[in-house]
């Protein structure tokens, strides 16, 4: 398997005066900020992204509260060129069985693939389409005052349905999945400015995320470190998919 590295960076304590820049208050700003920020640790000339992070702040937090700084996956050992972060670095080699219990938290983009799973670009190619999870259960909803309450209920319900499919597939199990915790659901706006819009047919990009927490059985351990490192669900190159674990 590919070393892997587990990296923490923060913002500098001398450079505090730079956090409304480099962690602006608006979530969508944040998140593409935070992206650039991450990437300024690998060399500027790779064509694929080596690395899934995880922006530590809670996800409401405003001001000095925003700058928790971020947790780092990556086939490379990140470097600080820039001089902006107390920047920690060592090997990730969790040695895992069959059967062992992990408590784990993860923040990902969950996604369905719907009944409309192909859309032609106007290049004429084929784009498969995917749909949020939880706005894709509220489609059987009628609108009316009935809604709000299946919305609350649909986000577990949704939430905890995808993290299974994702562990059948991703060698590991739910023991006891009314444990766990989905929670934080937040829709993203990725481009306040809509200078994206018309590549994405006239639509805003955007995206949601889900917050889990809980314990999980590790079923196959080759196969669940491989999906670590990859990371679980879309938009993992705007801080999701990275499953952190630790000895339940």
């Amino acid at each position: 398997m590919t070393a892997l590295y587990l990296s923490r960076a923060r913002l500098k304590p001398d450079l505090d005066r730079l956090g409304p820049v480099l962690f602006p208050d608006l979530p969508a700003a944040r998140t593409g900020v935070s992206h650039r920020l991450v990437w300024s640790l690998f060399p500027r000339e790779l064509k694929e992204r080596p690395f899934l992070y995880r922006d530590m702040a809670p996800a409401t937090a405003v001001g000095r509260s925003a700058q928790g700084g971020f947790l780092i996956l990556s086939t490379l050992a990140p470097d600080d060129r820039s001089h902006l972060f107390d920047l920690e670095t060592r090997p990730f080699e969790p040695a895992l069985r069959a059967g062992d219990r992990l408590g784990f938290s993860l923040r990902a983009n969950p996604t369905v693939q719907g009944r409309d799973k192909d859309k032609t670009t106007a290049g004429g190619r084929k784009k498969t389409l995917r749909h949020d999870v939880v706005m894709h259960a509220l489609r059987s909803v009628p609108k009316g005052s009935m809604r709000a309450e299946a919305r609350r209920r649909l986000i577990r319900e949704a939430g905890l349905g995808w993290l299974m499919r994702q562990g059948s597939a991703s060698g590991f199990s739910l023991p006891d999945p009314d444990i766990v915790s989905v929670d934080g659901y937040e829709q993203f706006d990725i481009d306040p400015e809509n200078r994206r819009a018309a590549a994405y047919g006239g639509r805003r990009p955007g995206h949601s995320r889900l917050d889990f927490d809980g314990v999980l059985q590790v079923t196959d351990p080759g196969l669940f470190l491989a999906r670590l490192a990859a990371g679980f669900g879309r938009a993992r190159a705007f801080g999701h998919g990275l499953m952190l674990i630790r000895r339940a």
